[in-house]
């Protein structure tokens, strides 16, 4: 039987997502039925349309020009981010980024939820906890105090911290050096640093006193080395000595065969979001893949996909946090840091 050839719409990328109502996909794209003039996300639960009655938007303003009137079943023309509990949680954000932020039971109060169903919300709204946000803004604010106040002590206690030994037993962990360290620019931090050749290009590979602190692949060595300096931009880089190639050997036979996985310390630094995702990008077995949203699910954030995506672009560390291994709803390979391509030679060299 003659297979019946795709229409223009069903060869469309953006096709998958409609027919999956793929919520990960819900901003980046809309789309319309021109039989009943209306333009909806891609998430819309109304029932899917014929491919030759869609048509595809990248804005709502440009489905609207065209003619077309907003769903009232998923209402694109509100914010993505715009739910019955929105503004309760941004005041409650707004009130964890102040200095004197209040507790918890006193957060649950003033939204008008119990402390259980208001610790729910936030975490399904911002992907951390409270406790989490209101610790990655008060880090926040005493690394700006840091570059601005006179002396590391103004810097802690006007970041909120009420003793110096809280902050110093979270120091390394939030800044990755001393406090001294960072106060200066990072100009004390030695990391040392070698770019070597894989089958997938130009590898650069950096180490810190606590461990192996930059994976970054390319096409341009030079381009490689501006990318760790400017996130390192007073710190002691200097070149790997003949210790550090067995170091950088390593790393390249990860790059090989990554399934065989990586067992060196890993100076891993990021925000309380990226930490949990990152975590649970190195539990997902080689050979297998996750989607954004499965990630989001693990971690107990399942409305952030989109965050859960950031996060992997913002992955340091190729391959040994494997963010390679997230994939989208439908199964296709999305955007790569380190290029698509290169995704898909990682995964297909697991596969074996």
């Amino acid at each position: 039987m003659k297979k019946t050839a795709q229409t223009p719409i069903e060869s469309d990328p953006r096709w998958p997502a409609l027919r999956s109502r793929d919520r990960a996909a819900d901003g980046s794209f809309f789309y319309a039925v021109v039989t009943t003039g209306v333009y909806c996300r891609p998430s819309c639960a109304s029932r899917p349309p014929r491919p030759e009655n869609v048509r595809f938007f990248s804005t709502r303003d440009a489905a609207e020009s065209a003619g077309f009137r907003p769903c009232k079943r998923c209402k694109p023309q509100l914010d993505d981010r715009a739910d019955p509990h929105a503004a309760a949680i941004a005041a409650a954000c707004r009130r964890l980024e102040s200095d004197d932020a209040p507790d918890l039971a006193t957060l649950a109060r003033q939204a008008g939820f119990s402390l259980f169903h208001f610790h729910r919300l936030f975490k399904a709204a911002t992907g951390v906890t409270p406790k989490q946000y209101a610790s990655a803004h008060r880090a926040r604010r005493v690394r700006t105090g840091l570059t601005q106040q006179a002396t590391v002590t103004e810097a802690i206690y006007s970041a909120g911290y009420n003793s110096n030994g809280r902050f110093y037993a979270e120091a390394n962990d939030l800044l990755g050096m001393t406090p001294t360290a960072y106060k200066s620019g990072g100009q004390r931090a030695d990391i040392a640093f070698a770019i070597g050749q894989c089958s997938l290009g130009p590898i650069l590979v950096a180490r810190s006193a606590r461990g192996v602190c930059a994976i970054l692949l390319g096409d341009d060595p030079q381009a490689l080395a501006q990318d760790l300096q400017d996130r390192f931009p007073r710190a002691n880089l200097t070149a790997g000595d003949a210790e550090f190639e067995n170091l950088v050997a390593q790393v390249v036979g990860l790059v090989e065969a990554p399934a065989a996985g990586l067992d060196l310390p890993l100076d891993v630094r990021g925000t309380a979001f990226q930490q949990r995702v990152w975590q649970a990008l190195r539990k997902i077995p080689a050979g297998t893949r996750a989607t954004y949203s499965e990630i989001a699910a693990r971690i107990g954030a399942p409305k952030s996909v989109r965050a859960v995506a950031q996060a992997c672009a913002a992955n340091p560390l190729a391959v040994a946090i494997p963010c390679h291994r997230v994939v989208r709803s439908d199964g296709a390979l999305s955007g790569y840091r380190w290029g698509v391509e290169r995704k898909q030679a990682l995964l297909e060299r697991e596969a074996r």
